[in-house]
């Protein structure tokens, strides 16, 4: 994607948060660490594509993995402090939507 010259940060957040499903894989994990199975659940999406987002989250440091070694494995998913800091940007959307939509 051409980056625009007026702020590419901008550009390079909107790129992430607006991709499909990513914004609301944030809003369900605003509720606290949840495994894959939970988040899937709760979104009309595919395993695959909430994998994927999932791993680009991961990379991006808004998204943690955790692994707990019990019997059966278990996996969450949750926040970390950089994901924490997008609530006040999604719940502002939450509310403009109420509002406009």
């Amino acid at each position: 994607m051409k980056e625009t010259a007026l702020c590419p940060r901008l550009s390079k957040a909107m790129e992430l948060v607006g991709k499909r499903w990513t914004a609301l894989i944030i809003y369900q994990l605003l509720e606290g660490p949840q495994r894959f199975n939970a988040i899937e659940s709760s979104l009309p999406i595919s395993g695959r594509l909430l994998s994927e987002r999932l791993k680009e989250l991961e990379k991006e440091g808004i998204v943690e993995r955790n692994v707990f070694s019990e019997v059966p494995i278990r996996v969450e998913y949750s926040l970390t402090e950089k994901g924490h800091s997008l609530e006040q940007v999604v719940r502002e959307i939450e509310e403009w939507s109420k509002k406009w939509l």
